[in-house]
């Protein structure tokens, strides 16, 4: 059950996003998860500052996903979201936070896992 949130410095079209959420719904399989249960989110046009100084092209990735996954798994998916987000926005990878969070206790559907 993972979620991945993107805030983005500028604005994404809707095909730019459809292609992104597709390249991720491949790559979190490097995590151990399916793309069946894989939800994404995107807030462009987000401020974003690093060092002080605002980003023209930027973004901050959240990673959150039901357990956790080794820090092999995640030095990978880090180097294929700076990957995908270079190669579709043009946001150089020195631009680009991302962050994982394991999650104990996830519900869907009237349930928990």
């Amino acid at each position: 059950m993972p979620f991945i949130d993107s805030k983005i410095t500028m604005s994404v079209s809707k095909e730019k996003r459809d292609v992104i959420k597709a390249e991720l719904g491949k790559a979190v399989s490097i995590l151990g998860k399916p793309e069946s249960f894989l939800m994404v989110g995107f807030e462009d046009n987000y401020n974003l500052y690093m060092g002080g100084e605002e980003l023209e092209k930027g973004a901050y990735v959240e990673v959150s996903l039901f357990g956790n996954a080794s820090s092999e798994a995640y030095n990978k998916m880090t180097a294929e979201i700076c990957r995908i987000y270079e190669k579709e926005l043009s946001i150089p990878g020195r631009a680009i936070y991302v962050t994982y969070h394991g999650v104990k206790d996830w519900g869907w559907d009237g349930r928990n896992f």
